[in-house]
């Protein structure tokens, strides 16, 4: 299998001729923009787009937008491909507050939409796609993607915080041979989420170095590490990829820093080059 990182948390996966895209992201700047002024100079990840016209499946691990792109998907899917998400969350209105741009944006390109629950499986073309827990720091809806290929088991965590799932998902679908993990470990002051929380949202670089421990990663690779900061607003940590590096060296997991539009080799009986 080969594997390319996007930028921010956008990773395409590779079997033969056909590919899977998870998170695709093509404009980095929309992601804020519904915030106005508040937003403006806001520093935004380099991203590249996946292969067009390629994927078998496109799959979301929630509606936020920096992980819910339509334009990104709709350019990637073969015609008729699914894009994958999870279940709603319901609620009053204000609860699906932050879902709300990326769902327009979804329903207006008319893509074929299927909602998975934890523990799914389904299959696209060569790949066998599991959606696995996740836990997002705001309480939306969100699943983590096991998607495996070529004897292959490649896990992307989304931006879930910490949570207890960690030995449930090792046991039940490990060993895992890269780990796609979040590490910016922003705090966030949003209004919709009010009082606000101290605590980070998403893995902070020590946390995803853990988890990477706790899911028996043969090769962990930060994401969702650079780019958007709004003072009050969305607080990431500072060098968080070269902190979780370091971090998941001191818990002897072996950790790679992709350069964006990077792509690796990963194959069942060798390491990843």
């Amino acid at each position: 299998m080969r594997l390319t990182w996007l930028g921010w948390a956008g990773v395409e996966l590779e079997s033969g001729v056909e590919t899977v895209v998870i998170d695709p992201l093509d404009d980095a700047g929309a992601v804020f923009a519904p915030l106005g002024d508040v937003a403006a100079g806001t520093p935004v990840p380099v991203v590249v787009p996946p292969r067009a016209g390629s994927a078998v499946a496109g799959l979301l691990t929630h509606l936020h937008r920096d992980h819910a792109d339509a334009r990104a998907l709709a350019a990637a899917l073969v015609p008729g491909a699914p894009v994958l998400e999870p279940h709603a969350g319901g609620g009053e209105p204000l609860e699906g507050l932050a879902l709300a741009h990326a769902e327009h944006e979804l329903t207006a390109a008319g893509l074929e939409r299927r909602t998975m629950a934890p523990w799914e499986t389904t299959t696209a073309g060569p790949f066998t796609i599991t959606a696995l827990p996740a836990v997002d720091g705001v309480g939306d809806p969100q699943l983590a993607w096991l998607v495996e290929a070529d004897g292959v088991r490649v896990l992307h965590l989304g931006d879930t915080m910490f949570h207890g799932y960690w030995w449930r998902m090792a046991l039940r679908h490990g060993p895992f041979d890269v780990v796609l993990a979040p590490v910016n470990g922003a705090v966030v002051g949003f209004p919709h989420r009010t009082p606000a929380s101290p605590l980070p949202v998403a893995l902070d670089p020590e946390q995803a170095a853990l988890a990477a421990e706790l899911l028996g990663a043969r090769l962990a690779v930060p994401i969702h590490a650079e780019g958007y900061e709004i003072d009050g607003v969305y607080r990431p940590v500072s060098d968080a990829a070269e902190r979780f590096a370091a971090a998941a060296a001191a818990r002897g997991v072996v950790a790679r820093v992709l350069a964006t539009g990077e792509t690796i080799e990963v194959a069942a009986d060798l390491a990843p080059v």
